[in-house]
C-alpha cells in the first residue's frame, strides 16, 4: 500500500510540474507576486474552518467526556494534526482519523468511545461534504446556464448519493466492527496485538448509541458545513489579493468541487496534481486565465504546507514527551 502511495505521489507530482512547466513558471510567478506577504493572511484565516469543525467533533464526544476534559482548543490543536496527516503524510485516507483517536486519549481515556466519535464523525463528514459539493455545482449550473459538464458532474454527485447513505446503514444496522475483530482473529490470531486492541461488539454498540442522538448528528453536521463554507473565505481571499477578484459564489464552487475531486482521489497522497488540475479546470471555466488558476492552486498547496508542517512537528513533539515520560517510568521502576 505505501508502494502504492509513494508511486501515486510521484505522478502527482510530476504532473503538476508539467503543468507549471507548460503554462510558464514566470508568468505563474509574476500573478503570485501580486499576491505578495499579505498572502501568508491565509494560514491564520484555516484555523476557522477547522475551529468548527472541531466544535462538530466536540458535540459527539459530549457523551463520552461530560467533564469537557478534552476542550475545543485541545479538540481544535487535535483536528490540525489530523488534517496535517491526512493532507500532507501517504496514508491513504485513514492515518488522520488513527493519530486523532491516539492524541485524544490524552485527555478521555476510553478508546472505545473516542474511536467510535471519530467513526460517527467520518460518517457525518461524508454528508457533509456531500452538501458542499452539492452547493458547489448548483451554483455553477446557476451561472453557467448551459453548462453540460456542470450538469454532468451534479449526476455524478447524484449517482454517488449511496455511498454514504449505505456506510451510514451499515453503521446503524450491522456489527460491522465486530465482523472486522472476527476476519482480524482468524488472520492475525488470538494473540496478536491487532485483535487485542479491537473490542468490536463494545465499539458497534458506542456507535449506534451515537447514531440514535438525531439531534447530536444534526449539531455536528451543521458545525461541519458552517466549517466547509467558511473555507470559501480562503479562495476570495487569495484572488482578491492575486489581482482577480471573485463574486463569493464562485469561490464556493472552486473550493467545494475542489474538495469534492480530492475526496475522490483520495489514494493520491496530499491529492498532488489533482487538486490544482481541477482548480485550472474551473477557473478556466469560470473565465479566468490558466496562469491566475494555477497560481491559486500554488498559493492553495503553500498554506497547506505552512499550516500543516507545525502541526505535525507539534505532534512530534508530544509523542517525543510521552516517548521521554515512558523511558523514565522504566528507569524508576527497578
Amino acid at each position: 500500500m505505501k508502494r502504492f502511495a509513494y508511486l501515486t505521489g510521484l505522478l502527482g507530482l510530476l504532473a503538476l510540474t508539467a503543468l507549471v512547466i507548460h503554462q510558464g513558471a514566470g508568468d505563474i510567478a509574476a500573478v503570485m507576486a501580486k499576491g505578495g506577504w499579505p498572502l501568508l493572511l491565509l494560514v491564520p484565516l484555516h484555523a476557522l474552518p477547522l475551529l468548527l469543525d472541531a466544535q462538530g467533533w466536540r458535540v459527539l464526544l459530549t457523551s463520552a467526556d461530560p467533564e469537557e476534559k478534552a476542550g475545543l482548543g485541545f479538540l481544535w490543536w487535535v483536528a490540525t494534526v489530523r488534517e496535517a496527516v491526512g493532507r500532507l503524510l501517504p496514508t491513504v485516507g485513514v492515518g488522520g482519523e488513527l493519530v486523532g483517536i491516539r492524541l485524544t486519549r490524552l485527555r478521555i481515556h476510553d478508546t472505545t468511545a473516542v474511536a467510535a466519535s471519530v467513526v460517527v464523525e467520518v460518517m457525518v463528514t461524508m454528508f457533509s461534504q456531500y452538501l458542499f459539493a452539492a452547493m458547489g455545482v448548483l451554483m455553477l449550473v446557476a451561472a453557467l446556464q448551459h453548462s453540460g459538464s456542470a450538469w454532468i458532474i451534479l449526476g455524478g454527485l447524484l449517482l454517488s448519493l449511496p455511498v454514504p447513505v449505505l456506510f451510514a446503514l451499515s453503521l446503524r444496522h450491522t456489527a460491522l466492527f465486530e465482523k472486522l475483530e472476527g476476519a482480524a482473529r482468524k488472520l492475525f490470531g488470538e494473540d496478536h496485538r491487532i485483535v487485542t486492541m479491537i473490542d468490536g461488539a463494545r465499539l458497534d454498540a458506542h456507535i449506534r448509541a451515537l447514531n440514535r442522538r438525531r439531534r447530536e448528528l444534526a449539531k455536528a453536521l451543521c458545525w461541519q458545513l458552517a466549517g466547509l463554507v467558511s473555507g470559501t473565505l480562503e479562495i476570495w481571499l487569495a484572488l482578491w489579493l492575486l489581482g482577480h477578484p471573485v463574486p463569493v459564489w464562485q469561490a464556493l464552487a472552486i473550493e467545494s468541487l475542489t474538495q469534492a475531486a480530492r475526496n475522490v482521489a483520495f489514494f493520491v497522497p496530499a491529492g498532488l496534481g489533482v487538486q490544482e488540475a481541477v482548480v485550472m479546470l474551473l477557473g478556466q471555466v469560470l473565465g479566468m486565465d490558466a496562469q491566475v488558476s494555477l497560481a491559486l492552486a500554488l498559493v492553495k498547496r503553500a498554506r497547506e504546507i505552512l499550516f500543516g508542517v507545525p502541526a505535525l512537528l507539534s505532534w512530534q513533539w508530544v509523542e517525543l514527551r510521552r516517548w521521554r515520560r515512558g523511558r523514565d517510568a522504566g528507569h524508576a521502576a527497578p
